[in-house]
């Protein structure tokens, strides 16, 4: 038998099967995997199982579920080579991003899937998605496994996982990563872009990173939002964190009630993070004047993350940092490739 992986299956559509009774969806028995994907046979992969119980629908999932994740991961570090993930689409991104903060020196794949069809229906696209990720997952070179990060298999692509965002509920290309090249694309041929591939320091070993803080909260911009909108988020009893989504490359409403409700937040401790509404592109506060007094607020622009890995590794950061200081450059440097820093771009 070749490699051996552990599949973590946590909920979602990929594992559901029709109920013959009700005619709705059920989980299936992964005892049981082979007998509705038996192509795995062919894969030379001793594959085993482990799985939520119950399993969770993505829009359920929160930081407990990403710690488990995690935790199956390096429990299970030296008997596997690599890890597949099974996991509801909606929140995947956020799920995966998270994984990936929370497991530092990663030498191994951990690859999150799924499916917009349940692998038990005809068309499904769980199928192909399970299989080749498995097959991504064994994937090695002169004894280095190709992926050595967290990332996501969906619709032929491999993505680095905190690059990435669902931004289609229908198409079975449901992912894209607006802002890096991915990881590898599954053709005839499996093409990597080996030049994106991260790799830990040698002699570094896997660690987990376990705390979060959920003390955080999203604010969406949009033309016409009110002062008391605003106020009631960046008013939120105990809140330490503040991701604002903001307009084109980190602009944001010059009214003096807006920049009076950041400056107040900021005075209680709030640590603010900029990242842009935009689908692809860079914040970049200061180079116009409606985004002047972010800068002159501490507000910490967001570079081109995500908001799904924004939100995440401000989570991940505040639980382990006090100092203002210390958060600002740590939500400005890349911790596991989720951020392109501002100087490789000039």
């Amino acid at each position: 038998m070749g490699k051996s992986i552990l599949l973590i299956y946590t909920g979602g559509t990929i594992g559901m099967v029709a109920d013959t009774h009700t005619g709705g969806l059920s989980p299936f028995d992964f005892e049981h995997l082979l007998d509705q994907v038996p192509e795995l046979q062919r894969l030379d992969i001793h594959l085993d199982c482990s799985a939520f119980d119950p399993p969770v629908d993505s829009s359920d999932m929160n930081q407990g579920h990403w710690l488990e994740i995690a935790q199956t991961i390096v429990e299970n570090y030296g008997k596997y080579d690599g890890f597949v993930v099974l996991h509801g689409t909606d929140t995947m991104a956020y799920s995966a991003s998270a994984v990936s903060f929370m497991l530092r020196n990663l030498a191994k794949p951990v690859i999150f899937t799924g499916s917009q069809l349940p692998v038990g229906v005809l068309r499904t696209d769980g199928k192909e998605n399970l299989i080749t990720a498995i097959h991504l997952a064994a994937l090695e070179k002169q004894g280095d496994p190709y992926v050595q990060e967290v990332a996501i298999y969906f619709g032929s692509s491999l993505f680095r996982a905190n690059r990435t965002h669902k931004y289609s509920a229908e198409d079975f290309n449901a992912f894209h990563s607006p802002n890096l090249a991915p990881l590898a694309e599954a053709g005839i041929h499996l093409q990597f872009r080996h030049d994106l591939l991260l790799r830990p320091m040698p002699g570094s070993e896997i660690t987990l990173l376990n705390k979060v803080d959920d003390r955080v909260a999203v604010l969406k911009l949009f033309p016409g939002i009110s002062e008391q909108v605003v106020k009631s988020i960046c008013e939120i009893e105990q809140l330490r964190g503040l991701v604002i989504e903001t307009f084109g490359s980190g602009n944001g409403p010059t009214a003096k009630w807006f920049v009076d409700a950041m400056r107040l937040a900021r005075s209680r401790g709030v640590n603010i993070v900029n990242v842009t509404q935009c689908s692809s592109g860079f914040v970049e506060q200061g180079r116009y004047a409606t985004s002047a007094s972010f800068t002159d607020l501490g507000v910490i622009p967001g570079g081109d993350m995500t908001l799904e890995a924004a939100i995440t590794k401000l989570m991940h950061v505040i639980a382990y940092h006090r100092n203002e200081n210390d958060i600002a450059l740590a939500m400005m440097t890349s911790l596991s490739g989720e951020l392109t820093t501002y100087s490789s771009l000039v």
